[in-house]
């Protein structure tokens, strides 16, 4: 097990490390950016995850996939389930899985098109231990926008290490500020 963790932790640094040498500008996001969000409060309330969630401008994908290529990842178009067209995606080598990949978000664009709001550009990040993250308020609009059992779970994490309360609607859309609402008021 804690080799399957120290895997996805070398994944983001060699994808992170490939992209900063290429000069491709992005953000890492996802559970992995909970995890670096939370570990700053409490390291012991981190996460384990298995895929890595870099945010990128569509502009940048072709200087990307040459980057990560160079770095050993493969790259794939992946189908998922109410994805349109799927998911860009880069897997650990040629046998790897699609569980362990790294996933591509479009910068600035939906993720999903009932989506409320797009993905934050790369812009809206901060320097971490080795690698570019997303900032704490996009990824708190990230996972109120997907709002997936897992995204809640992650919301719950940040509230109760008090890095999300109340004081946060009035710079969220409504609809956001509702679903938070929802979650400090019924964490169950």
């Amino acid at each position: 097990m804690i080799r399957a963790v120290e895997k996805v932790r070398e994944r983001l640094l060699r994808a992170a490390r490939a992209l900063e040498d290429a000069d491709v500008p992005y953000a890492v996001a996802g559970d992995d950016a909970v995890a670096a969000h939370v570990s700053k409060v409490d390291e012991a309330a981190v996460r384990a995850t298995r895929d890595v969630d870099i945010v990128l401008r569509r502009a940048d994908f072709p200087a990307a996939q040459r980057a990560l290529e160079s770095a050993g990842f493969v790259y794939r178009r992946v189908a998922m389930l109410g994805l349109p067209g799927g998911l860009d995606a880069f897997l650990d080598g040629p046998e790897a899985s699609v569980r362990e990949a790294l996933h591509l978000v479009p910068a600035g664009e939906k993720v999903r098109p009932d989506y409320v709001l797009p993905a934050p550009d790369v812009a809206e990040s901060e320097a971490a231990d080795h690698f570019r993250l997303v900032s704490l308020p996009a990824l708190v609009r990230m996972k109120l926008t997907s709002f997936r059992d897992k995204d809640r779970t992650h919301l719950r994490d940040l509230i109760e290490l008090g890095l999300l309360d109340a004081a946060w609607y009035p710079q969220l859309p409504p609809v956001l500020a509702t679903r938070l609402s929802e979650l400090i008021e019924h964490p169950e």
